[in-house]
């Protein structure tokens, strides 16, 4: 017996009961799925693959990835690095190299983002789409006042005349937490912290107010406390913009802290989709498994950290069947041959695992 799977199910008063074969409820509900995220998303993306033409063959770095987002939410794609999780970001940016080959769709409010010309795509980037990049210090120019490359932005893309964009670039720094925001548009990156750069780097972000803010790895240079404070600034920022936060990290306790959703990637594929508790909780997918056990404990001794042994796989192979199928302990023969569908296994979780799609199986993490 399966429950009803509409949305509407918990609060219908005609909500009951069914007997449907398992492969026709799952068929459903991932179109049923697919049609609620499509209609209430800001941003849906359908069949990402992100490719590279090298002189070793052909990268495949993302994987017929797919995903939604909704206003004021926060989703988290995890991964380690080599994952794709930033190519898939760069993709929807327009910022993927010149050897780079996208295919798939990103719709930003209906409109595809992949078939945008360049001069399409600026108008997006920035007035309706920011990004806060990996490292500050390579992502501001070391040769431009902090000033000149904020107003800069609101000069280009709301027509803001230098001293209205110089005012609001005040006013952004200062909503950062930035002292002094008037002496510092007069000094040059080098002459900040690290954590006063990444505050630049979220104001400049912030400037045109975007509807979603791509955040990849904004902590990964900082300690903890600096930490700390700019995940502290994202939500304070979130909740006063309704500004949906997608957030790239390699790092389960940012996810822990920040995120509604979460997205596992390994090996340029999407692995689990769950909300944050759930994920944390009763972790499905055998990678995820492995990604939170090798976390390390404050209240066990752990004389060594767990790991995940062997390597991801190339990106230069054409890898048929699942892609963690190496390292994974509870591997199937099917696993070598055959790449496991991505299918909901209730209202909070979807994996790509053959092990979990067996019937006979209970959840995996309690065997583990």
């Amino acid at each position: 017996m399966l429950p009803c799977g509409c949305c509407f199910f918990h609060p219908c008063s005609w909500s009951q009961p069914y007997s449907v074969s398992t492969s026709s409820a799952m068929a459903y509900a991932t179109l049923l799925t697919r049609k609620i995220d499509k209609d209430n998303s800001m941003l849906s993306i359908e069949n990402m693959n992100v490719r590279f033409d090298t002189p070793d063959g052909q990268v495949q770095a993302v994987s017929n990835l797919s995903y939604s987002i909704k206003a004021g939410e926060t989703l988290g794609i995890v991964g380690e690095s080599g994952s794709g999780k930033s190519q898939s970001v760069f993709a929807l940016m327009g910022l993927t190299a010149d050897n780079g080959n996208v295919s798939g769709e990103a719709l930003f409010h209906g409109e595809n983002l992949l078939s945008m010309s360049k001069k399409q795509l600026n108008r997006i980037r920035a007035e309706k789409i920011g990004m806060i990049f990996q490292d500050p210090m390579t992502s501001l120019n070391p040769f431009m006042k902090i000033g000149k490359q904020l107003s800069e932005v609101l000069m280009v893309h709301k027509g803001m005349s230098r001293k209205q964009a110089i005012a609001e670039s005040i006013q952004m720094l200062d909503a950062v937490r930035i002292p002094s925001p008037d002496t510092r548009l007069n000094q040059y990156p080098h002459e900040l912290s690290g954590g006063m750069r990444q505050r630049v780097m979220i104001a400049m972000a912030l400037l045109c107010k975007p509807e979603l803010l791509i955040a990849d790895e904004p902590t990964t240079a900082l300690d903890v406390t600096v930490q700390a404070q700019i995940l502290t600034l994202l939500r304070e920022l979130q909740k006063e913009f309704n500004t949906a936060i997608l957030l790239i990290t390699h790092d389960m306790g940012v996810v822990a802290e920040m995120c509604d959703r979460v997205l596992v990637m390994y090996g340029g594929q999407k692995m689990e989709q769950s909300d944050t508790d759930t994920l944390f909780a009763q972790p499905a997918h055998p990678y995820t498994q492995g990604l939170l056990r090798a976390i390390p404990s404050i209240t066990e001794d752990m004389p060594r950290l767990p790991t995940i042994p062997g390597n991801p796989p190339s990106a230069l192979i054409n890898h048929q069947g699942c892609p963690f199928r190496d390292r994974c302990d509870y591997r199937l023969a099917r696993c070598q041959a055959e790449t496991p569908k991505f299918m909901p296994l209730n209202g909070r979780q979807s994996i790509a695992c053959h092990v979990k799609a067996q019937s006979s199986i209970s959840l995996i993490h309690q065997s583990a």
